[in-house]
């Protein structure tokens, strides 16, 4: 199972993109995830609250998002999804979970919602954000790791969307192994007795806290089978809102 696993996560360390190519102010951040391993990330401010501290404490930002990234590559090429909110007058915290880019440690399924957990703390934590304006946006299997940071305790939080996210592993696996066509009669023995479905988000999302959600998926999605997000939204508790692409 601990080989089938790995094959959710894709790290690495390369440097796809820099802040500074699209103009964004930023600054280096190191963190604790749960169980002590370090962790990295970037905090942007939002660009009406960025420069002094006259202008930040005259016009503070809409907001604070934390970014839970996908399974592959790490934060720096991740950030991109995100680099609009600045902008729009949020701060955005993007971070890389274990094993991923610059934090050290070896990933694992666990690990990921712990970091996830540990990020939502961190940028709670700060005094340039307003605890009571923080939200988290999850794409893909970072959606599913913020469904169940949030639903096992990660403080309050004002919003939750979530784009693109599986419903359980196991599902999954059978999603991306009918793909492959050596793979074609083995893909239900795969998903059964080789995937763990531990920690999957079907089973953490009627116990959502009560704040509003969104979520987002694409019908042409050939990662993540549509209808898992579709299925996250049906089993959530409200107020909620589903897009479908």
């Amino acid at each position: 199972m601990a080989l089938v696993d790995s094959f959710f996560y894709y790290p690495t360390d390369k440097v796809y993109d820099q802040p500074e190519e699209y103009g964004l102010e930023y600054e280096n951040v190191w963190f604790s995830s749960t169980d002590g391993v370090g962790l990295h990330g970037w905090f942007f401010p939002a660009e009406r609250a960025a420069g002094s501290r006259q202008a930040a404490e005259a016009e503070r930002a809409v907001g604070t998002v934390v970014h839970c990234h996908g399974n592959a590559g790490n934060v720096s090429g991740h950030f991109r999804f995100v680099e609009w909110l600045p902008a729009a007058g949020w701060n955005v915290l993007c971070f890389d979970y274990r094993g991923f880019g610059r934090s050290s440690g070896t990933v694992t399924r666990r690990g990921t919602v712990d970091d996830a957990r540990a990020a939502i703390e961190y940028a709670r934590g700060r005094t340039d954000v307003d605890a009571e304006r923080l939200c988290v946006l999850g794409q893909s299997v970072g959606g599913s790791n913020a469904i169940v940071a949030a639903a096992e305790g990660c403080g309050p939080l004002a919003g939750l969307c979530v784009d693109g996210a599986f419903a359980s592993y196991r599902a999954e696996a059978r999603f991306v192994t009918r793909r492959v066509w050596y793979l074609w009669g083995a893909s239900p023995l795969i998903a059964r007795y080789m995937v763990s479905d531990d920690l999957s988000p079907i089973e953490y999302a009627p116990r959502l806290p009560e704040v509003p959600k969104l979520f987002i998926c694409g019908d042409a999605d050939r990662i993540v089978d549509h209808r898992q997000t579709i299925e996250l939204y049906e089993a959530a508790t409200g107020p909620k809102e589903m897009w479908v692409i």
